[in-house]
């Protein structure tokens, strides 16, 4: 008994002293939003003991006070707190970005990070969700190296998206990535909400996009949406923000005195009487009466602020056997054009997993979006720079314009209306479409965490209803549009595809072997109709129609439609030997009805070293981990046309018996076209230093698109056609490198950076020294050395000053006489010597391409305050003004005040710009460097700050989380460019839509 007494007494005291030395801890788990994070892991390091986070975020667990927790989830980076005797702890846990452990989407299929030999970045939703746009491809800006994104300002309109560089000519409309959304292809995504997208991962070198074959040459974008979660509960989420967009950098025109100065400097009677006309049209200034009395700034009349607003609601979790995602999503974006002009969209979506057995997971997968958007009238931007500011918006005096009273420039004299309003208010430009994108899916584990089987049906069909109206209006006798008219345009595109992949995986001790193999088969179709119609009812836009029009112009009706099938097989083998020797290899055969060469091969390889798992790299404490990878593949391009020619006649007269007959010759000229084929190899280093805080990835490429298609002369008929006989080099490095750390529970932070180098070099053109593109006027060229498709003229050195300057200039007396060179015109750089300036003198002025890109981001939280700032930037391009360069057919209208104050009118005066009397010189007007700018920019991409309320204090916790932001998107861009903006996507200014800085206030909520 007295044993007893003292064995129960030993567990008391026991007891006692161990819940002595445990305490309790509690916090709560936040993302970097300072949202709750539900089911978040809380482990004892060293222990298998822990617990998840609840619906909020919140937790609580019982500890040794010396223990150290380690809190992790999916997607995030993993943190180790020590406890420290603290009886609360909260972390907030960011992206991860430096996490070896974490799964990328790869092509059908995934891949950890360290077993990865390609080049892959990935960006995570909350960082896409920071950029207030409709277009989810815009947030991806300056956060990928190697990834140029050209902005558009237009509501609705795509970027321009290159993935190192162009490899095909002209490298317009062929040269956009292809698209993965959950396994489906699509050539853009303008139909996704950000906010409905986990991930998006660019896939950058042969290694990784070879698996897409005839599609991939340009790279490849995959996209994972939203999924649900298996047991969790229901969570409601709701997005939104409201804004105002505004036109920043607005280029400033010539003012009505300016303007005067430089039309009485020109020496033209003319352009002196048109003056005089518009004083005693609309009378004297007060302020300098030899300028009329009106002084209008075109820009700022056709420009207005543009509201834009995104909601998105979503419903995500599951059960033992079901997850499931919901979402809803309204975006509206009002243009900055003071026009109908504006795009609204609102998708639906649904994402189900069923688990139906222990070995069978099936699924579906819907996304249905519904767009409108009025598009601009492109000429009012080009209206707008040419109309003289002499002249108002309205001229009550002109009492025969109808329906409203526009001014018109031809009542002064001039050509033309020079009007953007007539643009703007007599246009109506409408493009609905209507998309639906379905996928079902069935997985079979044949052999549990072996083999599985999974085959997918995916269907995306869109149709499209496009409708194009002018309505009549007069000004003046050059400026009206005396019929209305209506064109209507009815499309359909229907991408089918099925997919079935078999996985095998399997480890064998240190030996980690993955086997992939499967088949596609894709069915494509596009039909559509159009026609036009003239002189309808325009008062009630329910007459808007075919059937009311009189008249139907001949040739004004068309039916056009294709249908292309594809079939292929692909396989991939992944091999990790002991977590230190990587070896992958693709392959995929591409058959298609596009080409008369019906099959394609794409094969790749890739190597990796993880240095840092050998003997000598034990005592480097400060890398964590140390990767060299190598890979080597051929991509295909099939966004070249199938065969390119004609059948053409030539009318000839020669003599039989001697008489003259008159005959033809008939000749057919066809090229006979197959995919591109693009060849790269790329080296590259990934790792990770300082506990893993700071990461670093590496790339060095050279990708030959070998058989580009390109246009041959054909001497004997003269005529020529494309053929797959270029060759087209893009080489580059590229550099990122991200840090992140935790100071304290309450502050954290991270930064990175980015940079890529990229030169574009034509190889061959089939033994042509040259392809010429652009006009005549604005000459390009392809040249074997030079980038593709370069700006082509005249080098300017100077601005003659003098009559003494132009006698020991070196040209010519003849020449000199010839062109009428005075003081203020141009000096040409004669490149030959040859005392003349004529086209041997020509030369490469500069490329649309930029050669150096860059990006750098911070992100900050401070309790409940998180802070985010991203910049962006560019080099090294080139953009043809080609606004100022339309002087040649437009030489009485306005110009920019840059060249109007620094024009040359008098010795010293200039050395850049020429006078006022010699912009108007056939001599001047030569394709030259005066007008090829320089393009580069640096930019503060987006702002954010965002406060997360602390809801739990508030009526009992009853409350939803809620954080609550402000975002500014492009507030500064510091450029040299003489435009609105220095993004062009083809480096030729003439009429591009500005881009905004956007400014927006958000909110998000988590029930």
């Amino acid at each position: 008994m007295r044993k007893t007494l003292l064995f129960i007494c030993f567990l008391m005291v026991s007891a006692f002293v161990f819940g002595q030395d445990e305490i309790s801890v509690s916090g709560k788990v936040t993302d970097s939003d300072g949202l709750g994070i539900p089911g978040a892991s809380i482990v004892i390091e060293g222990t298998t003991t822990g617990t998840i986070t609840d619906m909020d975020g919140n937790y609580n667990l019982s500890v040794p006070p010396d223990a150290t927790l380690t809190f992790s989830f999916v997607g995030l980076q993993s943190q180790i707190v020590p406890v420290e005797g603290r009886s609360v702890i909260n972390v907030q846990m960011t992206e991860s970005t430096v996490d070896l452990e974490e799964v990328v989407v790869v092509g059908y299929g995934e891949m950890k990070v360290k077993d990865l030999t390609s080049s892959i970045t990935t960006i995570k939703s909350d960082d896409l969700a920071k950029t207030p746009t409709g277009q989810a491809m815009q947030a991806m800006q300056g956060k990928v190296a190697g990834m140029q994104v050209v902005s558009s300002g237009a509501p609705g309109d795509a970027p321009t998206i290159r993935v190192r560089g162009i490899g095909s000519y002209p490298g317009q409309g062929n040269e956009s990535p292809l698209y993965v959304v959950d396994g489906m292809f699509f050539d853009n995504i303008d139909f996704l909400n950000s906010s409905d997208i986990t991930s998006i991962s660019v896939l950058k070198d042969a290694s990784a996009a070879a698996i897409y074959g005839v599609r991939a040459a340009n790279g490849v974008v995959l996209i994972e949406t939203k999924s649900g979660s298996y047991n969790k509960e229901a969570e409601i989420t709701y997005d939104g923000y409201y804004g105002v967009q505004v036109a920043q950098d607005i280029l400033k025109m010539a003012n009505a005195e300016q303007f005067t100065t430089m039309a009485m400097e020109s020496g033209s009677a003319t352009d002196a009487q048109y003056i005089q006309n518009a004083m005693q049209r609309y009378g004297r200034s007060r302020i300098n009466p030899n300028v009329p009395d009106v002084n209008t700034d075109w820009y700022d009349e056709i420009l207005r602020p543009g509201a834009i607003q995104n909601h998105s609601v979503a419903v995500s979790g599951g059960g033992e056997n079901t997850t499931y995602s919901l979402g809803a999503n309204y975006f509206a974006q009002e243009g900055i054009l003071d026009m109908k002009n504006d795009y609204e969209r609102f998708n639906l979506r649904s994402k189900i997993d069923y688990r139906a057995t222990d070995r069978l997971t099936v699924g579906a997968n819907v996304i249905f979006s519904n767009s409108t958007k009025y598009m601009q009238d492109g000429a009012a931007w080009f209206e707008a720079y040419y109309a003289v500011p002499v002249m108002p918006v309205y001229d009550e005096q002109n009492e025969v314009a109808w329906p409203d009273k526009f001014a018109s420039a031809q009542t002064l004299g001039y050509r033309g209306g020079k009007n953007p309003f007539t643009a703007m208010t007599y246009s109506d430009n409408r493009d609905k479409q209507r998309k639906t994108m379905a996928s079902f899916y069935a997985e079979l584990d044949i052999i549990p965490d072996v083999l599985s089987l999974k085959t997918t049906y995916n269907h995306d069909f869109t149709s499209s209803e496009r409708r194009e109206v002018r309505l009549p209006y007069y000004l003046t006798e050059g400026a009206q549009r005396k019929n209305s008219s209506v064109a209507k345009t009815a499309a359909n595109w229907s991408n089918q595809s099925w997919d079935n992949v078999l996985t095998f995986q399997q480890d064998f001790g240190p030996h980690d072997l993955t086997v992939m193999a499967g088949t596609s088969y894709r069915d494509e179709a596009y039909q559509d109709l159009w026609a036009t119609g003239l002189d309808f009812p325009v008062n009630q836009e329910q007459a808007w129609y075919l059937n009311q029009s009189k008249t139907t112009p001949e040739n004004s009706v068309n039916d056009n439609g294709l249908r292309q099938y594809g079939m292929s097989y692909f396989g991939r083998i992944s091999y990790n030997y002991n977590n230190r020797y990587l070896l992958y290899g693709t392959m995929r055969a591409d058959g298609s009805s596009k080409y008369q060469e019906t099959w394609g091969y794409f094969p790749t390889i890739g190597a990796g070293w993880v240095v840092s798992e050998e003997s000598f790299m034990d005592d480097v404490s400060f890398i964590d981990y140390l990767k060299i990878r190598g890979s080597w593949g051929e991509l295909g391009n099939d966004k070249i046309q199938a065969s390119d020619g004609a059948r053409t006649t030539t009318v000839i007269n020669t003599a039989i018996d001697d008489n003259l007959v008159a005959g033809i010759i008939a000749s057919s000229t066809y090229g006979e076209l197959e995919w591109e084929l693009t060849e790269e190899t790329n080296i590259g280093l990934t790792s990770r230093f300082l506990d893993s805080n700071l990461s670093l990835e590496a790339d060095y490429y050279i990708r030959d698109t070998k058989n580009a298609a390109i246009y041959v002369n054909i001497p004997s008929v003269g005529q020529r056609v494309l053929r797959n006989v270029g060759v087209i080099r893009n080489s580059g490095f590229e550099l990122a490198l991200n840090y992140s750390n935790s100071i304290s529970d309450d502050l954290s932070y991270s930064v990175g950076a980015n940079i890529s180098t990229l030169e574009n070099e034509v190889r061959d053109l089939y033994g042509q020294p040259y392809i010429d593109g652009g006009s005549a006027e604005f000459r390009q060229r392809s040249i074997v050395g030079e980038p593709l498709l370069a700006f082509f003229g005249h080098e300017v050195t100077g601005v003659f000053q003098n009559e003494e300057q132009i006698a020991n200039s070196g040209l010519t007396e003849q020449f000199i006489n010839d062109s009428g060179i005075e003081p203020g015109d141009f000096i040409y750089k004669d490149q030959n010597g040859d005392n003349v300036i004529d086209d041997k003198d020509r030369v490469v002025l500069g490329s649309y391409f930029p050669s150096f890109m860059y990006g750098a981001n911070l992100g900050v939280n401070y309790r409940n305050f998180d802070f985010s700032l991203s910049l962006t930037g560019q080099t090294g391009n080139k953009i043809l003004n080609r606004k100022r360069g339309e002087i040649i057919w437009t030489n009485d209208g306005n110009l920019d005040a840059d060249l109007a104050i620094n024009r040359w009118h008098g010795e010293g005066t200039s050395n850049k710009y020429p006078s006022s009397a010699g912009l108007r010189k056939g001599y001047n007007q030569k394709m030259s460097d005066y007008f090829v700018e320089d393009g580069s920019f640096f930019r503060i991409q987006n702002v954010q700050l965002g406060y997360t309320l602390d809801t739990e204090n508030w009526l009992g916790g009853q409350l939803p989380g809620a954080r609550i932001y402000v975002t500014a998107e492009r507030p500064v861009t510091v450029f040299d460019y003489n435009g609105f903006n220095p993004e062009v996507s083809d480096g030729i200014d003439r009429q591009t839509y500005p881009i905004p800085a956007v400014y927006t206030v958000g909110l998000n909520l988590k029930f």
